[in-house]
C-alpha cells in the first residue's frame, strides 16, 4: 500500500488509516487507489473479521476530494478536450463504498475530525461510528457546484430521513458532533483524546465476535431496505438456515448451557 493509506492486519482485525495529516486527508489520486485497494483487500482476506477504518492526525478525517488535484486535472480535461477526471467516482469512489458496505464483515469507523464530502460518505457506509467530540460533518457538494457522491445519497436519508438529508444536501454546513449524535449519524460520541482507543475497542469486540451472523446481518439490513416485508421475512428464513449452521452458533449455544462466554471462531 502506499504511505497513503496505511494497511495492518493483527488478531482478525484489519486496520486502514489514512494518511495525509498535512492535507486534512484529503484523497489525491494515490490516496483513493490506494485506500480503495485496502478495502478490497480486507473484504477478501478470510482472516480479516472486521475493519476500523481511521485517519492519522486530529484535524481531519477526511475533507473529500481534494481540489488542489482537482483544479489541476480540470484545466488538463479543458486543454484535451477530454471529461478524464470525473471518471474518479466511477474507479475509485463506487468501488471504496461497495467494498464497505457489502463486505461480509463488520465495519467500524474511528472518525477523529472533520468528514466533508467523500469523506462523510466513507463514515456513513461503515456499520458503526465511533466519533470525536471534536470532529465534524459536511456535505460540501454543493459547496463546489457538485451533487452526491460516495454513497451519500443513498446512506444519509436513511440513517437521518429524506427531509434532514435534503436540508444538509441543499444548504452545506458544519455539523458539530454532538448535534450528529442527535441525528443519528454517530453511533457513539467519545472524547476526542480517546477515540483511537475507543474506536479500536469496538472493531477488537466485532473481530472477534460471530462472523457468520454479523454478515448476515448486513445482508439483511441492505435487502430489508429495497423489498417488501414478505420478500424480507423470506431473505431472513434463508440467512437464519446459513447462520444456523454455522461453528459459531453450536458454541454460542454450548457456551450458553455451560455459563461460559463464546470463544468464537468466525466461521
Amino acid at each position: 500500500m502506499a504511505d497513503s493509506v496505511l494497511y495492518e492486519v493483527t488478531d482478525g482485525l484489519a486496520t486502514i488509516t489514512i494518511n495525509r495529516p498535512d492535507a486534512m486527508n484529503a484523497m489525491n489520486t494515490e490516496a483513493k487507489v490506494a485506500l480503495r485497494d485496502a478495502v478490497q483487500a480486507a473484504a477478501a482476506d478470510t482472516a480479516v473479521r472486521a475493519v476500523l477504518l481511521t485517519a492519522s492526525g486530529n484535524r481531519a478525517f477526511c475533507v473529500g476530494q481534494d481540489l488542489k488535484e482537482h483544479i489541476g486535472n480540470l484545466a488538463s480535461d479543458r486543454e484535451t478536450g477530454t471529461s478524464l477526471t470525473m471518471t474518479t467516482v466511477a474507479d475509485h469512489y463506487n468501488p471504496i463504498v461497495r467494498a464497505l458496505t457489502e463486505m461480509p464483515k463488520p465495519v467500524v469507523a474511528g472518525v477523529n475530525g472533520v468528514a466533508a464530502g467523500a469523506g462523510f460518505g466513507f463514515a456513513l457506509a461503515a456499520d458503526f461510528r465511533v466519533v470525536a467530540d471534536t470532529a465534524s460533518f459536511n456535505t460540501s457538494f454543493a459547496g463546489v457546484a457538485l451533487t452526491a457522491d460516495s454513497g451519500v445519497s443513498w446512506t444519509l436519508p436513511r440513517l437521518i430521513g429524506a427531509s434532514r438529508a435534503s436540508d444538509l444536501l441543499l444548504f452545506p454546513r458544519s455539523v458539530k458532533a454532538q448535534e450528529a449524535y442527535e441525528l443519528g449519524i454517530v453511533n457513539r460520541l467519545v472524547p476526542a483524546d480517546s477515540l483511537h482507543a475507543e474506536a479500536e475497542a469496538v472493531a477488537r469486540t466485532l473481530a472477534a465476535g460471530p462472523t457468520v451472523a454479523y454478515a448476515a446481518l448486513k445482508e439483511s439490513l441492505a435487502y430489508g431496505a429495497s423489498h417488501t416485508l414478505a420478500e424480507a421475512l423470506a431473505h431472513e428464513d434463508t440467512v437464519q438456515t446459513r447462520a444456523g449452521a454455522s461453528e459459531d452458533h453450536a458454541i454460542a449455544v454450548q457456551a450458553f448451557l455451560a455459563k461460559q462466554p463464546p470463544k468464537y471462531l468466525g466461521r
